[in-house]
């Protein structure tokens, strides 16, 4: 080969040419499917192929591997189990809403949609409804092209009834574009064409009200708002989530439908992993009941019928397949020839266009074929009028088709149909028949003919095709669709078993927990010299709050303290306090109860539970306290109490209503009982105790072996109001300090 018979072309343009062209082969004729149809080419050829060795739905099953041979071998030259593959999608009915393959024999379930049988051993043949597809196909409707080696011809597109890639939906990747496209109701697609059809001009807020939304194949609920569908259907592009389907009988749950795609057993073993991680202590026990009747069947046994279902479900939405996210592209190969994202109103108008241009071409072919045979009947029945000199020339001619054509004025296709006649079809009974058939189709050529000539008979035509479609092949929706869910992760607190506890802490700063609220904090072990210091009742979900002497308030979740069967361990290692602290109260509580807060200079306010917890390990402060001053026990309070009774240390008692205290979040507070400051700084005086009173509180106050009891007619003479002195308690007047505890006598 000589130099001058190469052509010279740069790298870069080579490169780009070369891209360019296999980009646009797997567009065009691998990813995308045609607007028209709704297929892709190689599940065209898949079901051309079928069609060509007789697999109507009235047949019987042929191996697959027949099928599949005949597509590589005449359209499809690819792989084998390319090709299988997608066969066996088009027979699955978790994967086509509308399957246009009916599968004998193992074709994959949902739960492994490609554990499916190799295919010599499975049979297949055509479902009825991919007859929509394909029984126009030899009625000149679409065009033809060769096949690969250009030994046979092969449709270009299927001349489809039916709107096909609504129905059943799509996704593919291309090169650097995709598709997804889901399934929808037939009786709503349906519905909006011809809505579309009579009414051309509707916008895509008339569409909305008659296609829903995706319909799939279960009854899992599609969760998307009226604004995201509309916004989907106006772009061509969105997203929405799909939930699985449960009910509960007694302490179980029996998930019965799955998202579209979705994995039973993948779900289990997201479950199942939860579980292992302690993140599900609700949940004892799964279980995949799946049978052939019912395919789908997850069993989530919970740990009693007291544990809220629904609060579990939402969790597992948020955090396995229970509820996957679906992407809509509708991109799709338009009647130009070229990719385009549509949307809903633009896809059902292009593929009417579609459609009237292929039933026009149904209809011409149609009338050609009854002009050519009308063409025939005339001359056949002309040979009647003088059947004897048809026989005669017939007999006698050396060149009968001529003298036949010059005698009676025939077209060379008429006399060789004369001539093709049999004797038996000269009777006078076969004249008849052959006036029938010309009048008939004389009727059916001006009905065409009609239809051809107006808008509205095409219009109609179309329409009553759509609306027997509809009475043969309708269902109702299936996918219910809700505007929004409650999906959410479990908190570390809602993963928690909710149970009765009794926090402790000691004089040393121990700290330790106890299940239920029998328990005597007293009658505890305790190391060495050290004590009670507090206790606070509450449930194993909730935070204990720890105040310590400086007005600091720290957090640790209760469900992570050490057990009161042991001797607890120090609060310090939870905690970076101040050095040289001592805790003196512990409380426990939901956000809005309410707590009387003070400290030995006689200051205080009520603040809520909520005030109190932080989630930093320096806490917060809480309480600005006076100088020489400290924290003393948190008190909780009740709905029924009315007063507040302080005492000093040097036993004077000043009670008042708890309404003239006030509410704070934090801070220094306001004065409860009046403590000197020269006396406070000494030690000589200060706020020892308080206490909370109903309206027929007794109130009893011990000192060492000694105590009084006041009964409510007795203390209302201590009634003063908030920052006096307060008066001694006239029984106790020579006891120099008070230092034991004030408490209600009923307590």
């Amino acid at each position: 080969m000589t130099k001058d018979q190469f052509n010279s072309i740069s790298l870069k343009k080579y490169a780009e040419e070369s891209y360019l062209n296999y980009a646009m082969y797997v567009i065009l004729d691998r990813a995308l499917p045609n607007i028209g149809d709704g297929l892709k080419p190689v599940q065209r050829r898949i079901l051309y192929a079928m069609s060509e060795l007789g697999l109507d739905a009235s047949s019987k099953y042929k191996k697959s591997a027949r099928t599949v041979g005949d597509v590589i071998g005449k359209f499809h030259p690819h792989g084998d189990s390319a090709a299988y593959e997608a066969m066996v999608l088009m027979a699955q009915n978790f994967s086509f809403k509308y399957p246009l393959v009916d599968g004998q024999g193992n074709w994959g379930s949902q739960d492994d949609p490609k554990s499916f049988a190799a295919m010599r051993y499975t049979e297949s043949k055509l479902t009825n409804f991919a007859n929509l597809l394909i029984s126009e196909l030899k009625s000149g409707t679409v065009d033809w092209q060769p096949n690969f080696d250009g030994s046979l011809l092969e449709p270009v597109i299927f001349p489809s009834k039916i709107p096909t890639i609504l129905l059943n939906g799509t996704s593919g990747i291309a090169v650097g574009m995709a598709t997804d496209i889901p399934s929808h109701n037939i009786n709503e697609v349906l519905d909006a064409t011809i809505h579309i059809l009579e009414k051309p001009k509707s916008e895509l807020k008339d569409i909305l009200k008659i296609i829903k939304g995706p319909d799939f194949s279960n009854k899992s609920q599609i969760i998307a708002s009226r604004d995201e569908l509309e916004e989907m259907y106006l772009n061509g592009k969105g997203s929405f989530k799909i939930q699985a389907k449960w009910k509960q009988e007694k302490n179980q749950i029996i998930i019965d439908a799955l998202p579209y795609q979705a994995s039973g057993s993948k779900i289990l073993e997201q479950i199942a992993e939860q579980m292992l991680n302690k993140k599900l202590p609700m949940v004892v026990d799964l279980a995949d009941e799946g049978d052939h009747e019912f395919p789908v069947r997850l069993v989530i046994t919970l740990k009693s019928n007291r544990v809220n279902a629904e609060d579990l479900m939402n969790h597992l939405y948020a955090s396995t397949d229970l509820q996957k996210s679906y992407r809509v592209n509708m991109n799709l190969i338009s009647l130009k020839g070229g990719p385009k994202v549509f949307n809903l109103v633009d896809l059902l108008k292009e593929w009417i266009v579609f459609r009237k241009d292929t039933v026009k071409r149904k209809l011409e072919h149609r009338l050609d074929k009854v002009n050519d045979r009308l063409h025939i009947l005339e001359g056949l029945l002309m040979i009647f009028i003088d059947i004897d000199k048809v026989i005669k020339i017939i007999r006698k001619s050396e060149e009968p088709k001529n003298d036949l054509i010059k005698e009676f004025k025939l077209s060379d296709i008429q006399a060789n149909a004369i001539l093709e006649i049999k004797l038996r079809q000269l009777a006078k009974l076969e004249q008849i028949k052959l006036q029938d058939e010309k009048d008939q189709l004389e009727i059916e050529r001006d009905d065409i003919e009609k239809i051809l000539k107006s808008k509205t008979r095409l219009k109609t035509l179309i329409k009553n095709e759509l609306l027997e479609i509809k009475e043969n092949f309708g269902e109702e929706r299936k996918s219910p669709i809700v505007e929004s869910t409650n999906a959410k992760i479990f908190s570390e607190e809602d993963t928690i078993v909710t149970e009765s506890i009794t926090v402790v802490l000691s004089k040393a700063g121990w700290i330790r927990s106890a299940k239920g609220h029998e328990i005597d904090p007293t009658s505890l072990s305790y190391r060495g010299d050290d004590s009670l210091q507090d206790f606070a009742r509450g449930k194993s979900n909730q935070l204990a709050v720890f105040l310590d002497s400086n007005g600091k308030a720290y957090s640790i979740p209760s469900h992570s303290l050490p057990s009161a069967r042991g001797m607890g361990e120090p609060i310090t290692g939870r905690l970076n306090a101040d050095s040289g602290v001592q805790f003196v109260s512990s409380i426990i509580g939901s956000e809005q109860d309410k707590f009387l807060i003070m400290n030995t200079g006689g200051y205080g306010y009520i603040s809520h539970y909520e005030n109190m917890t932080s989630n930093k390990k320096t806490g917060r402060a809480f309480m600005k306290l006076p100088e020489n001053a400290q924290m003393l026990k948190a008190i909780p309070v009740r709905d029924d109490h009315s007063h507040i009774a302080a005492v000093s240390n040097i036993g004077k008692l000043l009670i008042f209503e708890i309404s003239e205290l006030p509410t704070l979040g934090k801070g220094k507070g306001n004065k409860i009982i009046n403590i000197p400051k020269a006396k406070l700084a000494t030690g000589e005086e200060f706020m020892a105790h308080a206490q909370l009173l109903a309206i027929d509180s007794s109130l009893k106050i011990e000192v060492g072996k000694r105590s009084v009891t006041l009964k409510p007619k007795d203390w209302s003479e201590y009634i003063l109001s908030r920052a006096k002195r307060g008066k001694k308690v006239g029984k106790l007047i020579n006891i120099e300090r008070l230092t034991e505890k004030l408490k209600s006598a009923e307590d």
